[in-house]
């Protein structure tokens, strides 16, 4: 009788240590969910956090686009006047020098039929001096002739810059001139910075390549820009296979397809 109670209870306490065993794994395996739980929403936290910031970012971005395009066409507009208001006094200066060349002409024609010039000092005097003013007053006149035309050539050239500027902010497409590199890159959050910024032509939203050995290896996406510098993402699925992105890169524009 005594041996059937020892079995017994030798039975019953391996059960409710079995049973305390297979307790505590579940326990355990509880508590790594609830942690697996509260790590995703962690990260889920951060994402939203970062997309957020991502957003006001690109408002201020547009803001700022939208205040660049509206200061650029008021530039336009300003020279537009300036080369309009020019314009009347190039044609006066270059009406001036007609005229004074015809006097001269006139002055020459009267000069052949005084005959011997020596007997007529006086009036030669006179017609030299007629002579050295208008050659004076045409040179005068050509001279601000070619300073006119030379700042309405300036602002013209000015003018179809800040056209050209003023399209490529409405199209989203940077400088096709842009040559700039990689100074940071930030795999984690799919993005990197580059050492150029607007001074340079680059353009908010614009598509910028990613150049090595004279190939594209991956596309970006401007998000942000400063005077010297800007920020962009890295266009998924654009990386060349088995390539990584390196600090020194190379990065042009990026035609838009169409």
């Amino acid at each position: 009788m005594g041996n059937i109670l020892g079995i017994v209870t030798t039975f019953v306490l391996l059960s409710s240590a079995f049973l305390a065993y297979k307790n505590k794994g579940k326990y355990e395996l509880e508590i790594q969910r609830r942690q697996d739980s509260k790590d995703l929403l962690d990260k889920t936290v951060t994402r939203l956090s970062k997309a957020k910031a991502d957003l006001d970012t690109t408002i201020a971005d547009r803001r700022q686009t939208d205040d660049d395009l509206a200061r650029t066409k008021r530039d336009i507009d300003d020279q537009n006047r300036t080369n309009a208001e020019l314009a009347p006094q190039k044609d006066s200066k270059e009406k001036q020098v007609a005229d004074n060349k015809v006097k001269l002409d006139d002055v020459r024609q009267k000069l052949e039929g005084y005959g011997d010039l020596e007997s007529l000092g006086g009036k030669l005097r006179t017609t030299r001096s007629e002579i050295e003013e208008l050659e004076g007053q045409i040179a005068d006149a050509e001279s601000k002739i070619t300073n006119l035309t030379a700042e309405n050539t300036r602002l013209e050239a000015t003018s179809q810059d800040q056209r050209a500027l003023t399209a490529r902010f409405a199209s989203k497409e940077s400088s096709p001139n842009l040559k700039t590199r990689i100074t940071a890159i930030y795999p984690n959050w799919g993005f990197v910075t580059l050492a150029a910024g607007n001074n340079a032509g680059i353009v908010a939203n614009s598509t910028l390549a990613v150049v090595r050995d004279g190939e594209t290896i991956a596309k970006l996406q401007v998000t942000a820009t400063e005077g010297g510098t800007s920020s962009a993402s890295i266009i998924p699925d654009s990386v060349k296979p088995d390539t990584v992105l390196m600090v020194g890169d190379s990065v042009v524009s990026s035609p838009k397809t169409k």
